[in-house]
């Protein structure tokens, strides 16, 4: 058995927001809801990473604030090097010699601004270094190569990374690209890295020369081709919304594989952690923030709103719902049109039909919510908690003035509003009593007339 290889993952997250025209450092610009860098860093953790390194620039603190705590399934949380000057991709990645330095079999070179790399990419440039290449290089064919280093092989070996600027007439003809991102064999890394100059004109140390001076110690340099989208980078903010397009069709397709159904993908907007059990159909225009779990079997109707909420298996939800963080809904429990639901939990088989703003609250099971029902929960300085018991009934346009419980089984008046608790199955009214004046309606009608006048 092969023994397994160790890998370390250095990620070029240098944080300038410039060309973003942004004050956010480039790098924490979503995708998904997720940060980009972050989606670069759970592709290499994705792909064994043993460790990760991250390099930082202007916006260091920040961007560290960011991605410090970005969940990861295998790899540690990262560390962090930071690059005091703009001296070239090599000088940046040499800014994290110290982790290099430690002995990983394998060295992966990526860029924080590549949101859309996969896995799988990262995964065949280990096998290459595994098969005994000294540096493998990712490349891609777009369909229009202008501007792109082009790779230059010869004989099975990559030779050398030409900028279309250098290249020859022939050279440009190549339409297999560099993406920049690169392994290379641990033990030979930091002897590379050393090894580059800045004879270039700008006085830069790129990490392209590697290529080249590994070919000159007769170090195997090899290429290994990944999708376009895997080596798309991101310089602006329409280029940002190619990312999310490009990103969300494929978690849509995803959950459709897995045995959600979208009634039309192209509306549904996805967060990075949404999770979507089988057999759950999402009608047309749904967004899911960060932090939504649906279960299986659910219906979520067109032109809903889901954030940080739990929907279990069987409930209805929509159309034109709300649901706000904390908001849990148990299993073949309904919340209807216009409705709002925050930190609180509707019970197993409750109803919120419609036009009901349910706020730090607990809904029995079974329980009936009318519409117009408003739990005030705020009283300027605190929030409050409502509690309604099972199998209790709320009249319509009800306000239930918090801290309040109604008890199970009980029943609430249309109209009422209540400021003291109910006990289990009683009757409560809550309304001033209704008093008529003959003829005062037509006396203020003819008022308010003569002073509109």
């Amino acid at each position: 058995m092969n023994k397994k290889r160790s890998c370390l993952a250095i990620i070029l997250a240098a944080g300038e927001g410039t060309r973003m025209k942004s004050s956010l450092p480039k790098v924490l610009h979503p995708v998904g809801g997720l940060p980009m860098a972050a989606h670069v860093m759970a592709a290499a953790d994705a792909s064994g990473a043993d460790a990760l390194a991250l390099v930082v620039g202007n916006g260091a603190e920040q961007v560290r604030a960011a991605l410090s705590e970005v969940p990861l399934r295998g790899a540690p949380a990262p560390e962090f090097f930071v690059q005091t000057e703009r001296l070239g991709t090599a000088h940046a990645v040499l800014a994290a010699r110290a982790a290099i330095a430690r002995g990983y079999d394998d060295v992966l070179v990526a860029f924080g601004d590549h949101p859309l790399l996969e896995s799988a990419a990262l995964i065949e440039a280990r096998a290459r270094l595994a098969e005994g290449a000294a540096v493998a290089v990712l490349g891609f064919r777009p369909s229009d190569p202008s501007g792109y280093g082009r790779l230059i092989e010869k004989e099975g070996r990559l030779a050398a990374i030409r900028e279309e600027k250098d290249c020859s007439d022939e050279e440009r003809k190549i339409a297999f690209c560099n993406s920049g991102i690169m392994a290379v064999a641990g033990g030979s890394a930091l002897a590379l890295l050393e090894a580059v100059g800045n004879g270039n004109a700008k006085g830069e140390y790129y990490l392209t020369d590697i290529v080249e001076i590994a070919n000159s110690r007769g170090l195997p340099v090899v290429a290994t081709e990944i999708s376009p989208e895997s080596a798309f980078g991101i310089n602006n903010r329409a280029q940002l919304a190619e990312a999310e397009a490009v990103w969300q069709a494929r978690r849509r397709r995803e959950l459709m594989l897995a045995g959600v159904t979208l009634v039309d993908p192209a509306t549904v907007y996805l967060s990075h952690d949404t999770e979507i059990g089988p057999d759950t159909v999402v009608e047309p225009n749904v967004w899911f923030g960060p932090g939504v779990r649906v279960g299986s079997g659910a219906r979520i109707h067109a032109f809903s709103y889901l954030e940080g909420a739990t929907v279990e298996s069987g409930a209805l939800i929509g159309p034109f719902a709300r649901l706000r963080p904390g908001a849990a809904i148990k299993e073949k429990a309904k919340v209807g049109n216009f409705c709002e639901i925050k930190n609180a939990e509707v019970g197993p088989g409750a109803k919120v039909p419609h036009l009901s703003y349910i706020g730090d609250a607990a809904i029995g099971a079974a329980a009936n919510i009318g519409a117009g029902t408003v739990t005030c929960n705020y009283d300027g300085y605190a929030k409050h908690r409502t509690e309604i018991g099972a199998g209790a009934f709320i009249g319509t346009h009800t306000s239930l003035v918090a801290p309040i419980t109604v008890g199970t089984g009980a029943y609430v008046a249309s109209g009422s509003v209540l400021t003291q608790n109910v006990p289990d199955d009683a009757l409560a009214f809550g309304r001033a009593r209704q008093t008529t004046y003959e003829g005062r309606g037509k006396a203020l009608r003819e008022k308010l007339s003569a002073r509109k006048r």
